[in-house]
């Protein structure tokens, strides 16, 4: 393998890690003005505008009892400052993940997941480059992707790749525009918001989720295409699950996420400095 043919492939590793990452912990991702959603992998066809859209995008404030009820639920779980998480998440063709762990939003986006690749074109690659799971650690200022050893060996002997928030914000073509916001504003109750700006929400009704008790709210968020979004909310004001479902130019896109533990201790250790490579420099490589 050449020098620069070794470069690129440690960074589409490292671009690869950034959008599991991402995922895993965002979700579908948010509207950037051209209607499209981004994200460290490029912009793709709009979902849905975002819950923090500007004003005159928005459409009408949501009124009356499910106003109220679903503020009670945002307040709520904004409030509980962390949680158990399990998602699956599948982005047409690209890329399907599974992820587990805990993360907290008091103080920034903190915490721990395990990523599962289970499909797509994303996973093949990493595969290929020896990487099926990885650890993902979360921190106010940037996160963190252990990759394996085959990736070390390409690296210097560093298994972990740091991420700063603002350095994905210079990626090449806006892909990267408002991504540390985007990063530390993600709690459970950003479903919530995108419900709230909603024109149709309904309350579906009465169901057991996994054993407990919820009320189900649906709502569909317009614009080039349409996002639904489903939560189930329990007698505490708390998510239980969520479900989202949109579009890409890679096909469909579902995350679907639960919540439990709320309130669990939560914590996120740096990697080692000698054991980490910062994306950043990876990226800069390429072009050497």
């Amino acid at each position: 393998m050449t020098g620069t043919t070794a470069r690129r492939t440690v960074v589409s590793i490292a671009v690869s890690a950034a959008l599991a990452c991402s995922t895993a912990c965002t979700g579908p991702g948010r509207s950037d003005d051209s209607g499209g959603t981004t994200g460290p992998s490029g912009p793709t066809r709009s979902t849905a505008p975002s819950a923090s859209a500007a004003p005159s995008s928005r459409p009408p404030a949501l009124t009356g009892a499910s106003a109220d009820a679903l503020r009670a639920v945002e307040r709520a779980t904004g409030r509980a400052g962390s949680a158990r998480v399990e998602s699956t998440t599948v982005m047409g063709r690209e890329l399907s993940l599974e992820a587990a762990g805990a993360l907290g939003w008091d103080d920034g986006l903190t915490g721990t997941l395990t990523i599962t690749y289970t499909g797509g074109t994303t996973a093949e690659t990493m595969r290929r480059l020896g990487t099926t799971a990885m650890e993902a650690r979360y921190l106010p200022d940037a996160y963190y992707a252990r990759m394996g050893d085959e990736f070390a060996e390409r690296v210097g002997g560093r298994h972990w790749i740091k991420y700063v928030y603002e350095d994905l914000e210079d990626l090449g073509g806006g892909a990267g525009a408002g991504f540390a916001d985007q990063m530390r504003n993600t709690t459970p109750n950003q479903a919530v918001k995108l419900l709230l700006s909603a024109g149709d929400v309904r309350r579906v009704g009465a169901e057991t989720t996994r054993g407990r008790r919820t009320t189900h709210w649906s709502g569909t968020v317009g614009g080039a295409t349409e996002q639904t979004v489903d939560i189930w909310v329990d007698d505490r004001n708390l998510l239980v699950k969520k479900v989202e479902r949109g579009r890409t130019k890679t096909g469909e896109l579902t995350q679907t996420a639960y919540y439990s533990d709320y309130g669990v201790p939560v914590s996120a250790a740096r990697p080692p400095t000698e054991d980490t490579a910062d994306f950043k420099e990876l990226l800069a490589s390429q072009g050497s």
